[in-house]
C-alpha cells in the first residue's frame, strides 16, 4: 500500500485488509512524502506492518516499486489506500492463483463506496491506448461470477506473480501515476502472460475521475510510453498514421475541454523523452514470447466508455478507427 496524505482513508481500509491477512503474510506500507500523519496512523493501525517512509514523493509507480524490493512472498497485492476488501475478497483472490496458472495478474470486482455501482469489473485498452474502467457505472448485481481474461488488471486492487512481477521489470518509475497498471498489464501480454478478473472478491473504492491538468498531461504521455513501448513492431508500424492524425484531431477536442495546455506539454515530454522511450522499447521487446494476433486480442476498438466521449467527439471517428483496425488485424494473419 502507498500512501500520500491517506490518513483520512485508512481508518476504513486497513482494519479490513489487517483482518484477512494469514500468518506469514507480509504488509509493506510506503508512505510518500505525506503533509499528513499517514505514517503515523498506518503504524497505529497495522502494528504488524512494516512501514517505510519516503522523503520525496515517488509517485505510485516508484512506491510501489520501492515498497517491493523487500518482499518475498509468492503473490504480490497492491491495494490502494482507499480501497476496502469485502469479507473474504483476500482469500477468493489468493485462491485464484491455483484455478488460473495462466494468469500473471488478477484484479478483485472494484465497487464504488456506495456498494452498489461498479468502478472497473475488468479494464479494457483501445488500440490507440486509452485504457479505461470496464463496467464502470452499472449495478453491482448486473456483474457475473465469470472469472473472465480482461485487457489488463486494475492496479487499485491488483494481484501478480512475484516471478511475473520481475520478469517484466514492475512499474515504469517515471511514468510517475496513471496508466502503470495499463503498461504492466500489455508488458505481461507481450511475454506470453494473461491478466484477470476475480468478480467474487469485492473491494469498495472512493474513485472520482478529475480531470485536472496534472492528471490529463500523465495519462497522455504515459499512452504514449505504453504504445511506443510495447507495441509489436507489425502492430505499431502500420498504426503510427492513424495514431498521428488521431494526435491532431484530439487539439480542438482538448482545446474546447479545457485540457490542450497539459496536452501540449505531453506532446513536448513524448519528443524529448523519445530516445528513453526507444530505450525502453528493445529492452520490452526482448520480453516477447506473444504472437502479433495474440498481443491484438487483448487491444479493442469500443470507443464504448463515459471516460471516451472527447474521442466520439470527432466526427466519424467511431467508424473510422473500427475500420482501420480492421484491416490492421487482416495483415497479422
Amino acid at each position: 500500500m502507498v500512501l500520500h496524505d491517506s490518513a483520512d482513508d485508512l481508518s476504513s481500509s486497513l482494519p479490513a485488509l489487517v483482518d484477512q491477512l494469514r500468518e506469514g503474510d507480509q504488509l509493506w506500507i510506503l508512505d510518500n512524502a505525506s503533509g499528513d500523519t499517514s505514517a503515523d496512523v498506518a503504524a497505529r493501525l497495522a502494528p504488524g506492518a512494516t512501514v517505510l517512509r519516503s522523503d520525496e514523493n515517488l509517485g505510485f509507480a516508484g512506491g510501489v516499486n520501492r515498497a517491493l524490493e523487500h518482499a518475498t512472498a509468492e503473490l504480490l497485492m497492491l491495494l490502494n489506500p482507499d480501497a476496502v476488501l469485502l469479507p473474504g475478497a483476500l482469500d477468493i483472490l489468493r485462491d485464484a492463483a491455483a484455478r488460473h496458472p495462466e494468469w500473471a495478474a488478477w484484479q478483485a470486482l472494484v465497487a464504488l463506496d456506495d456498494g452498489e455501482t461498479v468502478n472497473t469489473s475488468g479494464n479494457l485498452v483501445h488500440w490507440l491506448g486509452f485504457g479505461w474502467s470496464g463496467g464502470l457505472d452499472a449495478r453491482l448485481s448486473e456483474v457475473g461470477e465469470a472469472e473472465e481474461t480482461v485487457g489488463f488488471s486494475s492496479g487499485a486492487a491488483l494481484v501478480v506473480r512475484r516471478a511475473d512481477w520481475e520478469l517484466v521489470g514492475g512499474f515504469e518509475p517515471r511514468y510517475f501515476m496513471y496508466g502503470e497498471d495499463l503498461d504492466l498489464g500489455l508488458r505481461l501480454r507481450l511475454a506470453g502472460r494473461e491478466s484477470g478478473v476475480v468478480p467474487s472478491a469485492v473491494v469498495e473504492h472512493g474513485y472520482e475521475f478529475i480531470k485536472g491538468d496534472y492528471k490529463w498531461f500523465h495519462l497522455e504521455r504515459n499512452r504514449w510510453w505504453t504504445v511506443l513501448g510495447t507495441y509489436p513492431g507489425r502492430i505499431l508500424v502500420p498504426l503510427l498514421p492513424a495514431l498521428l492524425v488521431f494526435e491532431l484531431a484530439l487539439l480542438p477536442v482538448a482545446w474546447r475541454g479545457g485540457w490542450l495546455r497539459p496536452k501540449l506539454r505531453a506532446q513536448a515530454a513524448v519528443l524529448r523523452e523519445l530516445p528513453a522511450i526507444l530505450a525502453r522499447r528493445r529492452r520490452t521487446q526482448e520480453l516477447r514470447r506473444a504472437t502479433d494476433r495474440e498481443f491484438a486480442a487483448g487491444l479493442t476498438s469500443s470507443l464504448d466508455s463515459p471516460l471516451l466521449s472527447a474521442a466520439r467527439a470527432i466526427p466519424f471517428a467511431e467508424t473510422l478507427q473500427r475500420q482501420y483496425w480492421a484491416l490492421v488485424l487482416r495483415t497479422l494473419r
